[in-house]
């Protein structure tokens, strides 16, 4: 598998769809612009319906002051009470000021500014008229009036300012009608280019959606490929994995067996050859002893060379096979190997091992005492080479789930990652051991949090009876303790076994 730290490309969004994102928000930001020029111009329609409806209002209510003067003036002809000649005095100040409202709500009419100087001419005439009739009452009384009205055309000034006025609201509502035409037409303009405009939006989104559909399913299809090929992967590396771990225990079940089957030639064969070797140099030693004194001092330093050489077979096959294993089996074979631990690295070892356990390893798999043995042989390597312990303990005994094997020293102890996912051979190696018995090997902190734990726990075919009263502390790899080791049956001596020296067949 090969790994590259190439940044990835960077991808960018289709032209296309770069195109119908932009196109549809300008569709959109048109549409806004349009909705608010209408509604712009809706209000300004709303404003001049309602300028010309007050138009209407004061145009009406102009009229209204003028007839209220002139039946004021009447009421006071007939009764000569001044109280009637309230409205006549006010009417012109009202009706100035009705002017001028009027001339700002048409000024942007000139034809109706027109009309309205003409209104505004007859209304001052007429009230002139009023004044002056005032007068006349007040120097030649009733009769006066009633003469001046006979022969006057009294009726002709007020025919004339309602026409001015009807004429001006009928001008207003034409104008009025116009405006709303216009507005209705453009309004509907407005309202079939928004609906285009909507329509071709929608159908932009529509486009946009497909692509974008498209777009997902066609990702989320690469993204299932995907998984897909990650699962294969994942299935092919566990396949590997096993099928490594499986080839890694058969070549160490085919080491172990390779090595014992060397021991036994070396311990037979070139035992039988050395011994031979031996048993003629000492025939000719006691011929030549006395007649060829160099000769036979030739012969000794060769007998001498030739037991080194017999101590070198022993190592060889003690390293190979351990004779003990055989022998007397694995307790024996673990105390020896620690008493020459503890003689070599000057470093105390206690041994702790339940009786029970040469039973159960001479009924058990021949592997299994082998692969114990391998264990506690790596452990101390290691322990020796990289821990600075000050101490060690090794102990073996037995649980309800089968066999229990710990090495704890109280050295500078392993990094959490490599607790976590060791990668040293050796502790490999002891893994597959463990495995290859179907048992499990973890790692973790020593007693007080110092040093390192190896825990092997092996299980066997036949478990325990329930009777037995044995205790088995199990908790995380990584937080147990490990001097909460099992306290259950009384421990393996220590020194219950000797090293046996092989016989010197030269002596």
């Amino acid at each position: 598998m090969y790994f590259t730290v190439k940044a990835a490309s960077h991808h960018r969004l289709p032209l296309y769809k770069t195109v119908l994102c932009v196109t549809c928000a300008l569709i959109l930001v048109v549409n806004g612009l349009f909705l608010f020029h209408n509604l712009d111009a809706l209000k300004s329609a709303n404003a001049q319906v309602l300028q010309s409806s007050r138009v209407a209002e004061r145009l009406q209510y102009l009229d209204v002051l003028v007839q209220d003067a002139e039946s004021s003036m009447r009421g006071y002809f007939i009764s000569g009470n001044d109280v009637y000649l309230g409205p006549a005095r006010s009417v012109f100040t009202k009706t100035e000021a009705e002017v001028r409202q009027l001339q700002t709500l048409l000024a942007d009419n000139p034809a109706q500014l027109k009309n309205l100087a003409q209104l505004n001419t007859l209304i001052r005439r007429k009230l002139a008229m009023l004044n002056q009739a005032i007068d006349v009452y007040h120097h030649g009384g009733l009769d006066e009036i009633v003469t001046i009205s006979r022969y006057g055309d009294d009726r002709g000034g007020m025919d004339e300012i309602r026409l001015q006025t009807v004429i001006m609201i009928q001008e207003q509502n034409e104008t009025l009608a116009a405006r709303s035409a216009r507005f209705y037409e453009q309004y509907q303009n407005a309202l079939a280019l928004g609906v285009a405009i909507n329509a071709v939006a929608i159908v932009v989104l529509v486009m946009f959606y497909r692509l974008v559909r498209r777009s997902y399913f066609r990702q989320a299809a690469v993204e299932h490929e995907l998984q897909q090929s990650n699962e294969n992967l994942e299935a092919m590396v566990a396949q590997r994995t096993e099928q490594l771990s499986v080839l890694s225990r058969h070549l160490i079940s085919i080491s172990e067996d390779e090595k014992s089957r060397l021991s036994r030639e070396l311990h037979d064969e070139m035992g039988a050859n050395l011994t031979s070797i031996s048993m003629d140099i000492g025939a000719v030693l006691l011929q030549v002893q006395k007649t060829q004194p160099e000769l036979a001092a030739q012969l000794k330093r060769a007998r001498a060379t030739l037991v080194e050489t017999v101590e070198l077979k022993r190592r060889i096959i003690e390293d190979l096979r351990p004779s003990l294993l055989d022998n007397l089996g694995l307790c024996a074979a673990i105390d020896s190997y620690t008493d020459d631990f503890t003689r070599m690295t000057k470093l105390p070892c206690d041994t702790e091992i339940g009786p029970e356990i040469d039973g159960i390893v001479r009924e058990g798999d021949s592997s299994l005492s082998i692969a114990l043995f391998r264990i506690v042989q790596e452990s101390l390597t290691n322990i020796r080479k990289y821990a600075k312990a000050s101490r060690v303990s090794v102990t073996l005994t037995r649980t309800k789930e089968g066999i229990v094997l710990r090495i704890i020293d109280d050295g500078i102890g392993i990094a959490t990652d490599t607790l976590a996912k060791p990668m040293s051979h050796g502790i490999l190696g002891m893994r597959e051991r463990a495995l290859l018995l179907g048992g499990t090997l973890t790692l973790r902190r020593g007693r007080g949090d110092k040093g390192t734990c190896i825990e092997a726990r092996i299980p066997l075919k036949n478990r325990a009876p329930e009777g037995e009263r044995e205790e088995v502390v199990v908790s995380s790899p990584l937080r147990q303790r490990a001097d909460d080791h099992i306290p259950s049956l009384p421990p393996y001596s220590t020194r219950p076994h000797s090293v046996p020296v092989p016989h010197d067949p030269v002596q």
